[in-house]
């Protein structure tokens, strides 16, 4: 076996490379661009080697170096993960040439599938059922429109070079071709570098099934079982699961034999992914589904822990093992399948405004409590959760790299399970510093086409109303969640009470605080009435009594005949609270921020809500200027400021530092 590797990417394929090398002995070299020089994937291997700037095609893209740093370092090997160097054959026989084993497959089989076009042939030739098309060599634009006339609408064009779903379009009717083909042929040329299209049947309801491949050097070749990818946004993968629902043994039998013959018409070594289109004449009849080669991916796929999960397979150490020279570890009859496992892909982005990518900072990043691939077992929690990620909390997602935060995997004995418990692992994964798809991908989970297993590539687009722009926690309950935050950290483990504290007595009856809010774009006041016991009002809403215990990092909030555990984060004036229900945003403004304008009342400076007095910057007698700092006061455990909100010369102060004083307190006299 090897004794040393260099591993050819960054983030979380990076992490999850280095820990079975760990477990098998292998030492790991990663290698760094500037933005990732403290990044996981490096403090996760035992050496590491800086190759350039931040951007990919100043490090990661720049083979030249990375060979180097493996020959600099005695690497015997390169595991290029997914994406950047994967899939260039280019690459691969750089490795070879320099004395290095490329694990993954050779370069021919690389070059054989990177093209659509010549792939298919390749599959014709195999026997392996392909979707209804042209894919040949003239690109005669009238030849091209007779094509799709005799296929017959809708027709998919595809560029041929293509991939992440650009240089592609749907065309309903005949007159629309030319000018669709003209629009795609552009985009291809500026992404790929080639105008080359294929025109295939546009088939309707599909699903995309995968098939997991692994071949060796000895002519072997297994299929893994298959997973589902069906559940995708812009032509990319949000949701993936295994096995796929619905599935027959036949139908299931048919796929992998087809997948074998794809990956031997290539002389496949190593681990592959062949993808297919699977038509169904309606989402409750298993038996019509129609298969159709797509494309082979050469290379471990994001997915692939779904895969691990029902077969109890580590497959990096098959693609180490396979790339050592060794033979297939078992043979098709011995691979067994347990369960159903569920994949969701966590992104820095924002699906409510088109899934824009998003960056920033990761403030906090509270994951469910997991176990490694190794060992995924039942938690605290009852969730069977593994999660596969390249960053810790404080760490910064760049617009270098792709938005993948991390993946989410759940396993269960039934698909039902295995739902219920993705559902309650995204609900765990606290994210604050930047937007996310952890809200979408419940909504998603929780959606009954979703649940029904009523799966096609435009699923989300069909239950659009009920994943967008939605939030589960209302306005009461939020409201409730960062009020009833707010005391705890007043009062802190004392208890809901806040005359249980010395400081906190007062010689007059009944107390009322107010607090402005905005939640949805629209300000909303909210009043708390301290008595024998405390009583909240929101907006519009009815009074009701608050009350809330603490538990763990969060509370349990009781309001308006509602019970529910809540986690506030602050983030300046905004609050991000997460519930078992879902998580919301609410902006609590601080009127002591602005108290020199907003308390001014002929003169007077009073005490916008209640707190302590720590101290004075003048005096009486005192000459001050607009703006100038008055006193300092302690709320909710932080200290505000109060300005002097014209010229002007202290008259009088009325407190003394450490003085608890009541909201609509005059603090000091000022006259103008």
């Amino acid at each position: 076996m090897f004794k040393k590797i260099l591993i050819a990417n960054r983030g979380e394929i990076a992490c999850r490379v280095a820990a079975t090398a760990r477990r098998m002995g292998i030492a790991t070299v990663a290698v760094y661009s500037d933005a990732d020089a403290g990044a996981k994937h490096v403090q996760a291997s035992d050496e590491a080697v800086h190759v350039g700037a931040s951007a990919p095609k100043d490090s990661y893209l720049r083979w030249e170096r990375i060979l180097q740093a493996a020959k600099d370092t005695g690497a015997e090997a390169v595991h290029p993960g997914y994406g950047f160097l994967s899939e260039n054959e280019d690459f691969a026989k750089a490795c070879t040439a320099a004395g290095l084993v490329f694990i993954g497959p050779p370069a021919s089989a690389i070059l054989a599938m990177g093209l659509k076009a010549e792939s298919k042939r390749l599959m014709e030739t195999a026997g392996v059922p392909l979707v209804p098309g042209y894919h040949g060599a003239d690109q005669d634009p009238a030849l091209l429109q007779r094509e799709a006339d005799r296929i017959g609408y809708p027709v998919l064009i595809k560029a041929s070079a293509g991939g992440g779903g650009k240089g592609m379009r749907v065309v309903e009717k005949s007159e629309d071709f030319a000018a669709a083909l003209a629009s795609c042929q552009r985009e291809a040329i500026n992404s790929f570098g080639s105008d080359a299209v294929l025109i295939e049947k546009y088939v309707q309801r599909p699903r995309h099934i995968e098939i997991q491949v692994f071949g060796d050097t000895h002519g072997q070749c297994v299929y893994l079982f298959e997973r589902d990818c069906s559940v995708q946004r812009r032509h990319q993968k949000v949701l993936e699961e295994a096995p796929a629902p619905g599935m027959t043994e036949t139908l299931r039998a048919q796929m992998g034999a087809a997948a074998v013959a794809a990956a031997q018409a290539v002389n496949y070594v190593g681990a592959g992914t062949v993808e297919f289109i699977v038509e169904q004449t309606a989402y409750d009849q298993p038996e019509s589904m129609k298969f159709y080669f797509m494309e082979m991916n050469t290379r471990l796929q994001v997915e692939h822990p779904v895969t691990e999960a029902i077969t109890g397979l580590d497959l990096v150490e098959w693609q180490l093992r396979v790339a050592n020279g060794e033979p297939l570890p078992l043979q098709q009859s011995e691979i067994r399948m347990t369960g159903h496992a569920i994949e969701a892909r966590i992104c820095a982005e924002s699906p409510d405004n088109h899934f824009l990518p998003a960056t920033g900072t990761l403030q906090v990043y509270r994951k469910p409590q997991a176990r490694s691939f190794e060992r995924a077992r039942l938690n605290d929690t009852g969730v069977a959760v593994r999660i596969d990620d390249g960053v810790r909390e404080g760490d910064t997602i760049s617009p270098f790299y792709d938005s993948m935060v991390a993946k989410l995997i759940v396993q269960g004995d039934t698909r039902e399970q295995a739902l219920a418990r993705l559902d309650t692992a995204l609900a765990q994964t606290h994210i604050v510093g930047l937007n996310t798809n952890v809200q979408f991908l419940r909504h998603v989970v929780r959606s009954p086409a979703f649940a029904q297993a009523q799966l096609d590539t435009a699923l989300i687009q069909r239950e659009s109303a009920m994943l967008f722009n939605q939030d589960p926690v209302g306005l009461q309950a939020a409201a409730a969640a960062v009020i009833a935050d707010a005391l705890h950290a007043e009062v802190g483990a004392q208890g809901a009470d806040p005359f249980s504290r010395r400081e906190g007595w007062q010689s007059h009856g009944t107390t009322r605080r107010r607090f402005e809010l905005t939640y949805d774009g629209h300000p909303v006041r909210a009043v708390l009435t301290y008595g024998p016991q405390l009583r909240l009002q929101v907006g519009e809403g009815a009074e009701s009594a608050l009350q809330f215990t603490p538990q763990g990092a969060g509370l349990w909030v009781h309001f308006n005949g509602q019970r529910l555990h809540s986690t506030v984060y602050p983030q300046d004036e905004v609050r991000h609270v997460f519930t078992p229900q879902g998580a919301t945003r609410i902006h609590l403004l601080d009127p002591l921020a602005h108290a020199g304008e907003a308390a001014q009342e002929g003169g007077r400076l009073t005490a916008p809500m209640p707190g302590k007095v720590v101290s004075f910057a003048v005096k009486a007698g005192d000459k001050v200027k607009a703006g100038q700092a008055l006193a300092v006061m302690e709320a909710m455990k932080m200290e505000h400021t109060i300005a002097a909100p014209q010229d002007g010369t202290v008259a009088e102060l009325l407190y003394a530092p450490g003085d608890q004083v009541a909201e609509g307190a005059e603090l000091l006299k000022l006259q103008a």
